[in-house]
Parts: structure tokens; C-alpha cells; sequence
């Protein structure tokens, strides 16, 4: 494999306590060291002068919709977009068709992974049984296959006593559970954020207590089972205050935000535009305010983008019919420089440790750091670069984003996977 040399970029690695400007050598696949060295030959040099050089960027909530659904988005398509995006790993979400709840379904994952030769993608395995929440899927044997955590995402776990028992299962193998939390009694039939203006347009509301009474529970059994409990996609202020209590009591809970839960609100709705339905909704600028403090006190751990790709002729669809969510991966770099560095309300050690080290860690995943002897997943971002959103230019094979045509500073421009560039911003 060939040696490169990272000239000159700024280094900003918080797994080391790393933020300076210095040299990076790669050699066969793996970080060789930081800094003046004795570096013999070199096959490539990047200069980076100018930019953030970074461990590879995480992203621990992806929908890649592979197998089932692949008019949305395939593994092939979904990987390709994360490494536009400066992603060197992905976490795939087992809502697919069928579910991940088998080792084939697993290994079926891996084998069209190592086919395409992307990025990394790592598989979450069903917490139930066909994701139909009524018996446990084989926790064991997907670990087994590979498995690094466990969901039932797009529903949350409905049966109180099960969530227990896949606590307790998932304790045995120190994975954790990633849980989406929504009450369905309360948000049956809504198609966005219950509030005022849901009321103005007449359209059925998802109040943000249903969001917030099944964190409740769920933080609940993680502490009775000291369990693994991961809470994703964070979207309201209550939310954001049980997961701080709960951490100050020493629970085992870590939690995510979107990048569209932190950059807008309800107010997108007005337009009846189906790129702005998500789930959970776009909240209050009070919800939006409360989960950027999250994200700058730590109670919010990490930033994922939720990716959910839908072919265009779905999210054309009357309104209450159109499905739910939105690309994320190729804009988030963009959005969360622009919402919160370039504002000053986190610094880049913290976004990098949000959108890599973190991950990696509740992961469990060997990524996430640039110390000598690591896989050479790296991510060089250009800070000041300002860019438009072009849907039509993504590599994802859908185009259901809110921010076309938005203005953004910060982009990756080369993405690096075990010492080969995989991506390059022309």
C-alpha cells in the first residue's frame, strides 16, 4: 500500500488532546505518526495547509436501505454519499426489508460492503424478532456475525418487559441499545411538531411528550438493568433535560442529535413541503436552542444525520401520505460548521469528538483516533470553504433534502479509508 504524507494541516484529534498544526504520515493502511519523523519515501503528499485534518468522521444512524428498498438508496449509493460527506464509517439502521435480524442478513450487509469498497459500514442488528417488538431477536448470534449494537429504529420498542430483557441481554455483550423514542398513542396520525403552528395549518401534531415519556422509561430500565442505552435523534428541550439528570445519576445513556433537529423548526412547514416531515418533527426554536446547549455541555454525546433516502416520486405524494425523513449525510459537515462553529458555540475539538471519537466509542469500533499504529481513517476538511447545495450533484440516489440551494461554510474535501483516498472534492 502506498506511504502519504499529510503536510501542514491543522490536527485536531480529542482522543489524544491533540489541536496543532503538524505533519501526518500514513504508511500500509495505518497512522505511522504525528509530526517531524523520519520519513523515507513517499508515494503522495497532500498539502493541507489550510484545513482541519481529522480522525474519520463517524456516522452512527444511516439508512442505507439495502436490501428491500433499493429504488431509495443502496449500500453502493449510501456509502458513496457518506464519503462526499467526509464519512469514513457508517452505522447501517436494520429497518430494512427484510430486517436485520439474522447472521445471513448481517453477513448479507458485510459481503455488499466489501463489494463496493467504500467506506466502513458497520450493521445494527433488530433488538426484536422482524422488528415486530413481540420476542427477542438472537441477540447473541448477530454479535457473533458482527453486529456492534442493537434497534428496532422507525419504532420505538414497545413492550416494557421486552426492553428490559434486551437490556439485559445486550448487558452480557456490552452493546448498546439504540432506542427510538415515541409513545404511538400520542403521535398516531401526526405528521409533524404538535404546536401552534400544526394548529394555524390544520394538520394532526406529534406532541414532544411522546418523545419525552418513552426516554423517561427507557432511561428507566436502562438503570434498573444497567443497560446500554443510546437515545437517538434527540428533538425536544424535555428530552435533552431527563438525558442530562439521568447522567449526573451515573446512567449508562449517551445520545445524538441531527443536524436538521439543531438548525430548524416547524416554521419550514408552512410550505406543506414534504422534505421538511421527519420523525421525530422539526420542533420549537426553544427545542432547537436546548439541544445546541446539549451538544455544547455534552449531555448530547454525538451528531448523526439520520439519513433517510426516498425516491422523489414518494416524497411527492400528498403530504399526510409522503413518508418520513431526510438525506443527511453530504450536508452535515456543512451544517454543523455553519450552526455551530463558525456561531462560536462549540469549538473543532468538540465537533470532531461529536462526530468521531464518540461514535466510535459507543460503537466499540478500533476507530475514531489517529494514534500510531490506527487504521488510517482520516478526514480533511476545508473550514472556510463556502458551497451551495446542489441536490441534483449528490452521490446518494435520492434527493430529499430541505437545504438545496443553502449556502454552507465548511466541506470535507478528501476522505481517506485505511490509507487510500476514497474521495476527493474537485
Amino acid at each position: 500500500m502506498p506511504t502519504l504524507l499529510i503536510r501542514g494541516g491543522r490536527i485536531v484529534d480529542p482522543s489524544q488532546g491533540i489541536d496543532r498544526t503538524d505533519d501526518l504520515l500514513v504508511r500500509d493502511g495505518l497512522v505511522v505518526a504525528i509530526g517531524q519523523t523520519a520519513i523515507g519515501k513517499v508515494d503522495e503528499t497532500i498539502h493541507a495547509a489550510g484545513l482541519i485534518v481529522t480522525p474519520g468522521l463517524i456516522d452512527m444512524h444511516v439508512h442505507l436501505r439495502e436490501p428491500g428498498r433499493e429504488e431509495d438508496e443502496t449500500i453502493e449509493t449510501g456509502t458513496q454519499a457518506a464519503l462526499a460527506g467526509g464519512f469514513t464509517s457508517v452505522a447501517c439502521i436494520p429497518n430494512t426489508e427484510p430486517p436485520i435480524d439474522t447472521q445471513a442478513a448481517v453477513e448479507f450487509i458485510h459481503q455488499k460492503a466489501m463489494r463496493a469498497d467504500t467506506c466502513n459500514v458497520f450493521v445494527v442488528g433488530c433488538v426484536s424478532r422482524n422488528r415486530e417488538g413481540k420476542e427477542l431477536a438472537e441477540i447473541g448470534q448477530l454479535v457473533e456475525a458482527g453486529a456492534v449494537a442493537f434497534s428496532d429504529d422507525g419504532a420505538p420498542v414497545y413492550d416494557a418487559e421486552l426492553m428490559r430483557r434486551a437490556f439485559e441481554y445486550c448487558r452480557m455483550f456490552d452493546k448498546p441499545i439504540f432506542a427510538h423514542e415515541e409513545v404511538l398513542e400520542l403521535s398516531r396520525g401526526g405528521v409533524m411538531h404538535e404546536g401552534l403552528v400544526s394548529l394555524v395549518l390544520g394538520l394532526t401534531g406529534m406532541p414532544a411528550a411522546a418523545e419525552e415519556v418513552m426516554i423517561g422509561r427507557d432511561i428507566a430500565l436502562a438503570e434498573v438493568t444497567d443497560g446500554r442505552l443510546h437515545v437517538m435523534h434527540v428533538s425536544t428541550a424535555g428530552g435533552v433535560a431527563l438525558i442530562r439528570a439521568a447522567k449526573v445519576r451515573g446512567a449508562r445513556v449517551t445520545a445524538e442529535a441531527c443536524p436538521h433537529h439543531f438548525t430548524l423548526t416547524d416554521e419550514g412547514l408552512r410550505g406543506f413541503d414534504s422534505n421538511y416531515k421527519m420523525s421525530p418533527p422539526l420542533r420549537t426554536a426553544v427545542d432547537v436552542e436546548a439541544i445546541i446547549a446539549g451538544l455544547v455541555d455534552g449531555t448530547i454525546d454525538c451528531i448523526a444525520t439520520d439519513h433517510a433516502p426516498h425516491a422523489p416520486e414518494k416524497k411527492m405524494l400528498e403530504f399526510d401520505r409522503a413518508p418520513f425523513g431526510i438525506l443527511g449525510l453530504e450536508t452535515a459537515v456543512g451544517l454543523a460548521v455553519t450552526r455551530l462553529v463558525a456561531t462560536g458555540r462549540i469549538g473543532w475539538p468538540r465537533l470532531v469528538e461529536a462526530m468521531s471519537c464518540l461514535p466510535a466509542q459507543i460503537l466499540g469500533v478500533n476507530r475514531g483516533t489517529l494514534r500510531p499504529g490506527a487504521v488510517a481513517d482520516i478526514t480533511l476538511i476545508d473550514p472556510n470553504l463556502s458551497w451551495q447545495v446542489d441536490v441534483k450533484s449528490f452521490r446518494s440516489k435520492s434527493i430529499n433534502s430541505p437545504f438545496d440551494s443553502w449556502m454552507l461554510k465548511g466541506r470535507a474535501v478528501a476522505t481517506i479509508v485505511a490509507g487510500r483516498v476514497k474521495y476527493r472534492l474537485v
